[in-house]
């Protein structure tokens, strides 16, 4: 691998792999090791963590992240300043190291059912962001019909003492609509929130004011559409 990273070794010696794995760390080259470890930190506070399957990575910038079988977040991890890989013929060691301060995070690979490797980029490309509430505000306000025919948007963010309404409007009859918006499967308390615009708004505009109360989300929990519901309160199914 002095040149190129090479294909991935399935089952390794453990000093097979403690070389690949130095070889790709020479490279700053993503790596990964599939195995039976477990793993011991000393630093800020002492942990061990038994022998078990994980998905341990090593990224070029020196982070080592340490994932179980499950969860979604590592269940250990370190920025270190340096990482070395040993073996002592029986076993594969992943030694991460950081100065200041000082911890260790150490790995232990009683086997290894695979380790790979893939040189990465100096530079991540830029990450782009859509589908926010942001996004879902500006269709509504370049088309004020997808919240329904007639629906006209006078205001954005207006405020009311419950807080600012995402977007104020009135409907074909010239009711004061409330358009809470959410970019995400809505839950029980976008309704809520609405139903307190609503109340203010309510207010605001004089005693008898009849003001609509319109969720627009992707979608929305079955609680939710009872809360909207009990409130006397619409959904509209909307994207970003």
């Amino acid at each position: 691998m002095s040149d190129s990273v090479r294909s991935p070794l399935v089952a390794p010696a453990p000093a097979d792999a403690a070389a690949y794995v130095r070889d790709a760390l020479d490279q700053r080259a993503f790596c990964t090791l599939l195995g039976r470890c477990h793993v011991d930190y000393d630093g800020r506070t002492r942990s061990h963590a038994g022998p078990a399957d994980r998905l341990v990575a090593l990224k070029p910038d020196l982070t080592l992240l340490v994932h179980a079988a499950d969860g979604p977040k590592p269940q250990n991890w370190l920025a270190a300043d340096g990482i070395d890989a040993e073996s002592d013929g029986e076993a594969l060691t992943l030694t991460a190291e950081r100065d200041s301060p000082e911890e260790t995070l150490r790995v232990t690979f009683d086997s290894v059912a695979q380790v790979a490797a893939m040189p990465a980029e100096e530079t991540d490309a830029d990450v782009e962001i859509s589908g926010t509430e942001a996004d879902l505000k500006e269709r509504i306000l370049a088309d004020p019909a997808l919240v329904e025919e007639g629906f006209r948007a006078l205001a954005a963010e207006r405020d009311t003492p419950a807080g600012p309404v995402d977007v104020f409007g009135r409907d074909r009859a010239g009711r004061p609509v409330a358009v809470e918006l959410k970019a995400t499967r809505a839950g029980p308390d976008a309704a809520s929130q609405l139903s307190r615009y609503v109340d203010a708004l309510g207010r605001d505009l004089h005693a008898d004011a009849d003001v609509r109360g319109i969720l627009v989300a992707p979608s929305c929990t079955p609680r939710t559409r009872r809360v909207l519901a009990r409130d006397g309160h619409e959904f509209v199914s909307l994207e970003p």
